[in-house]
């Protein structure tokens, strides 16, 4: 196996358990976890990794203080289990943020009127340059249900004919924030992690009801659809969220390999906007959206015994296996 790729900063936070045991918040530093409930400023026996987000601005010093300390037990990363990071009450998802992906997805389906690609790249880049002058993100809810660990099998339903990937940036809230400006809402992130915001191609529109328009809740809610983490790293440690490299892989080979750059609305613009309508709480997940080179660019979705690696610049590297839904039943059986 390849070396993972760096963490940004000393320390990230994540949720682990070992064995049996109840699971836990813990700081990677290395190769090694601190287990946080040892950790006299912090302990609790009930300790959860939301709940430190929901005092962060008190909690970052003391991991700070706790990365370097002798104090506490500290564990084999390799001996634990990794689970997704947090527990969010709410998971607001980015639709459409990316220019190139907007664009691909647009010509991928082939307008009925006959309309030339090159047409309708041209149209749709219009639209894009107008939704981010009139600052109009487009953003759905998601389901906490969903979320799966960083190196968990992902089910794919037996209902589900075209599973695509969707790796995605996702800005982990520390601070409530209601009707926030752009120029506060960065303050009220306290981490990212890396998300893949699986979908359900065949069921994004409503056939049956076309005029209602697209149906997140089948396409995108199975469980195990959002793998999540492996870690949620400071954003006091990632530096620019618009300028990290957002890259999967599908059984060793790039699919999507995109700069943050490329995003129409960036975090601040994303988490403000979600906030005029939401309070954002802690523990909470802004997703901002996919890249280029998802399943359907390819002509190539997800089939059982796939496995997908995700990375973002300085998040770690999730990877998970894709398992049909009738083994996993075989297997229960």
């Amino acid at each position: 196996m390849e070396t993972p790729p760096p963490l940004a900063g000393p320390f990230a936070l994540g949720t682990f358990s070992a064995g049996d045991d109840s699971a836990f918040p813990g700081l990677v530093t290395d190769d090694r976890v601190l287990d946080l409930r040892t950790v006299p400023a912090l302990g609790a026996p009930d300790l959860t990794t939301r709940a430190l987000l929901e005092r962060w601005d008190a909690v970052l010093p003391l991991l700070r203080a706790a990365a370097g300390s002798p104090e506490g037990t500290r564990l084999p990363l390799a001996d634990l289990r990794v689970h997704a990071p947090v527990e969010p009450r709410q998971i607001l998802q980015s639709g459409a943020n990316y220019r190139t992906h907007v664009i691909d997805l647009a010509v991928a389906h082939e307008p009925a009127d006959g309309r030339p690609a090159e047409q309708v790249r041209a149209e749709v880049a219009a639209m894009m340059d107008r939704r981010a002058a009139e600052d109009r993100p487009y953003v759905f809810i998601g389901l906490p249900s969903s979320i799966t660990g960083p190196y968990d099998d992902v089910v794919i339903p037996s209902w589900c004919a075209k599973p695509d990937w969707e790796l995605e940036l996702a800005a982990v809230i520390g601070r409530p924030a209601f009707r926030v400006a752009p120029e506060e809402a960065l303050e009220h992130v306290a981490a990212y992690t890396i998300a893949n915001d699986l979908t359900a191609r065949e069921l994004v529109f409503r056939r049956d009801m076309p005029e209602i328009g697209t149906d997140w809740l089948r396409a995108k809610n199975a469980p195990t659809f959002t793998p999540l983490g492996p870690y949620l790293v400071p954003s006091a440690f990632v530096g620019d969220p618009g300028d990290l490299q957002v890259t999967l892989r599908l059984n060793g080979e790039v699919m999507q390999d995109e700069s943050t750059k490329d995003m129409i609305f960036d975090v601040a613009r994303l988490v403000s906007y979600v906030s005029q309508t939401v309070e954002l709480l802690p523990g909470d997940l802004v997703l901002t959206g996919s890249p280029a080179g998802n399943g359907v660019h390819w002509g190539r979705l997800l089939r059982p015994g796939d496995v997908m690696e995700g990375t973002i610049t300085g998040l770690g590297v999730q990877r998970n296996r894709c398992v049909a839904e009738a083994e996993v039943s075989q297997g229960d059986a």
